[in-house]
């Protein structure tokens, strides 16, 4: 068990040393701008070395020898670190925890820099700023499950800083198995997780709801969620913290959990307007249950344009055709690009129209999330309709189109991001060999 506090500290005043320099020789041995290599001959008896220290009795140099593999992120690396993860010691945790990150990640944080003969701080990695930055923050690299299950271990620990590190890396980790694997890591990260959101602390309780909204999201191939999970969300809709409660209804929708869809309605009704009213209503949309049908409808008239195009978009993801004529006729006269692109993505999915439209917003920087997740929605199940865009001239939405086929999940679209894999423009081929990855790992 993790030390108390004031042990800890103690401990560490007496093994930490400066961390704003380090040796040259050091910082080469370990790192390469660009990205994790393979260390030089010469530089093979201090790797060894720094593999050796991760279970030495001596704190400081465990703490050395995390922040080394941490500047190397050198694959082999990620294995040996996990023990750390749940250390006695809290710094050493926290640079484990930063080292296994730095591993995995698709744009390695570049720890340090070259100041004269010296090397000084630049900046620390932070789990929850990578998590922000979305599912395709990691690179193609299998995250092997005891790494999961060290950060699974560390959410638990006792201090805040560490737990809330751990967990976050376990959410932007655990997004990359597929498959069995995936399978397996979601029974054993449910009742964790769920724990969690009854923690003590706010802010773990909000990093649990949000991890667990990006760990459960719904994909092609995903078994229904347990049910202790997606009712532990629930019961947060009661909560008086309106960011806790909000972020309770985004984890319902992306989860897709329909046992929630009458709970929602209800909050809808309560509100009527505001963020608490438009999430309620975006996790129905996300949801897409026949009973949400009258509130859609009765939002297409809403002078609210953002109320519009989730009601546009709840109606699409029905897949009941008749609801096309609604959605046309809300369309008469809408300038709201937002909500066009909704009446776009609501026709190719309920009349199969061209996807041009939506394809085209990828060039446009307000709508390109949005029809980034549309693209993904329509690619899972029919990864075909992107053919002719992975063949766009820009190679920037090329590459959008290799993203979109990973998040999408669909084993049949390995044909075409592996044809991507050749793309002349090196940011094409790094993110369709990221989406193979992903989509060999959901075909296992």
């Amino acid at each position: 068990m993790p030390l108390g506090d004031s042990t800890r500290n103690a401990k560490t005043a007496k093994t930490a040393k400066p961390r704003t320099v380090f040796a040259l020789f050091a910082a080469f041995a370990f790192f390469v701008p660009g990205g994790p290599v393979t260390p030089a001959l010469g530089a093979q008896v201090p790797f060894e070395q720094a593999l050796r220290d991760l279970t030495s009795a001596d704190a400081g140099a465990r703490v050395r020898a995390a922040q080394m593999l941490k500047e190397a992120a050198y694959p082999d690396a990620a294995l040996p670190l996990a023990p750390l993860v749940t250390d006695p010691e809290d710094d050493v945790q926290l640079e484990a925890i930063a080292a296994e990150l730095n591993i995995f990640l698709a744009e390695k944080i570049v720890v340090r820099k070259r100041v004269g003969f010296i090397v000084e701080v630049r900046n620390q990695i932070v789990a929850a700023a990578a998590f922000a930055s979305g599912p395709l923050a990691i690179g193609p690299r299998p995250v092997p499950a005891e790494v999961l299950s060290a950060l699974r271990a560390g959410a638990r620990d006792e201090n805040p800083r560490v737990a809330l590190e751990a967990l976050y890396a376990f959410g932007v980790l655990a997004v990359q198995p597929g498959g069995a694997a995936r399978r397996d890591m979601l029974r054993a990260a449910g009742p964790v997780l769920t724990a969690l959101t009854g923690a003590a602390d706010p802010a773990l309780r909000y990093a649990a709801v949000r991890v667990i909204g990006r760990v459960f999201e719904k994909r092609l191939q995903d078994e229904p969620v347990d049910q202790t999970v997606g009712d532990a969300i629930i019961t947060l809709l009661n909560e008086k913290d309106r960011t806790l409660k909000v972020a309770a209804m985004q984890a319902l929708g992306a989860m897709r959990y329909e046992r929630s869809v009458q709970a929602l309605i209800e909050l809808f009704q309560y509100y009527g307007k505001g963020d608490e009213a438009a999430a309620a209503l975006d996790a129905l949309a996300r949801i897409g249950h026949a009973s949400a049908v009258p509130l859609f409808t009765a939002q297409l008239q809403t002078r609210n344009a953002p109320l519009r195009g989730i009601a546009v978009e709840g109606l699409a993801r029905l897949g009941d055709r008749t609801k096309l004529a609604d959605v046309q006729t809300a369309m008469g006269g809408e300038r709201n690009d937002s909500v066009l692109l909704a009446g776009a993505f609501a026709s190719a999915m309920l009349a199969n129209t061209p996807i041009d439209a939506i394809t085209e917003a990828l060039a446009r920087p307000k709508l390109r999330d949005r029809a980034k997740q549309y693209l993904v929605e329509m690619a899972a199940g029919r990864p075909a309709i992107l053919t002719r865009q992975a063949q766009d001239p820009d190679a920037r939405i090329r590459a959008d189109v290799a993203d979109v086929l990973g998040l999408a999940g669909d084993p049949a679209a390995l044909p075409l991001a592996e044809s991507l894999q050749k793309d002349n423009d090196p940011q094409v081929a790094r993110a369709a060999e990221r989406a193979v990855a992903r989509l060999k790992q959901a075909a296992s």
